[in-house]
C-alpha cells in the first residue's frame, strides 16, 4: 500500500513540478466569401412566343370596308407597342 502512496509522489518529482503544457485552444476565425452566381436576366414568366396581333392577314381580308381594316391596323399597332414596351423592360434588365 506504501508502494502506492510513494509512486504519484515518485513521479512528481521526476517532473520536478513542471505542469505539462498543452497544445493552444484553436482560434476560430470566420470570413465572408463572395461567389458570383449566374441569374437569368429573363424572368421566369416573360412570354416568349409572339403574341396573335388583331392586325393578322386573315382578318384584315375578313374586313367589311377599309374602316374596319383601319381599325385592326391600329389595335394591331398599339398591341405591337404594349409589347415592344415588355421587351424593352427585359432588355434593360439584361445589360446591367
Amino acid at each position: 500500500m506504501k508502494a502506492l502512496i510513494l509512486l504519484p509522489i515518485c513521479l512528481l518529482a521526476a517532473c520536478g513540478g513542471k505542469t505539462v503544457r498543452s497544445a493552444p485552444e484553436p482560434v476560430v476565425v470566420t470570413k465572408e466569401v463572395r461567389v458570383p452566381v449566374a441569374v437569368a436576366c429573363v424572368p421566369s414568366n416573360y412570354q416568349t412566343a409572339r403574341p396573335n396581333y388583331v392586325d393578322s392577314d386573315s382578318l384584315l381580308k375578313q374586313a367589311a370596308d377599309a374602316a374596319e381594316r383601319l381599325q385592326l391596323l391600329w389595335a394591331g399597332r398599339a398591341q405591337r407597342i404594349a409589347r415592344e414596351r415588355e421587351n424593352e423592360i427585359v432588355i434593360s434588365g439584361c445589360t446591367q
